[in-house]
């Protein structure tokens, strides 16, 4: 009987702009962020968390739950704030409520105000009346 469990770890790939999820040493997910250090980051900084994908065939194991709080655990010892941007990430902060200290709300899109449409009013055409 084997009653070791399974090493799970998540690791920061900061090459790769991503949080990697390793069980018993191989990659079975990633959370990917968006980079801010190309940008003027505010302080503290805030990082979007992008996508969570787990290996298909390790799939429905809470692998996922795994590698997202443990990403947020990194984020919040680095002093980061977490813009959830991947549906994944925002149904588990909704049921993971000792995360709200590093969640920061997603933005509503930005559109442009809408503008009415004006159209030129097109010449009339006669048409020739026909003789009978």
């Amino acid at each position: 009987m084997n009653t070791s469990s399974p090493d799970l770890a998540v690791s920061d790939n900061a090459d790769q702009n991503r949080f990697e999820l390793r069980l018993n040493g191989d990659l079975v997910g990633i959370l990917g962020y968006y980079d801010f250090e190309r940008v003027p980051a505010p302080n503290p900084p805030v990082v979007d968390f992008m996508h969570t994908v787990i290996v298909e065939d390790f799939g429905h194991r809470g692998l996922a739950a795994v590698l997202v709080g443990g990403s947020l655990d990194l984020a919040r010892r680095r002093g980061w704030r977490v813009r959830p941007v991947c549906t994944y990430v925002q149904r588990f902060l909704s049921s993971h409520e000792n995360y709200r200290d590093v969640v920061v709300p997603l933005e509503p899109p930005r559109t442009e105000p809408h503008r009415k449409e004006t159209r030129r009013k097109q010449p009339q055409r006669k048409v020739p009346a026909r003789k009978a």
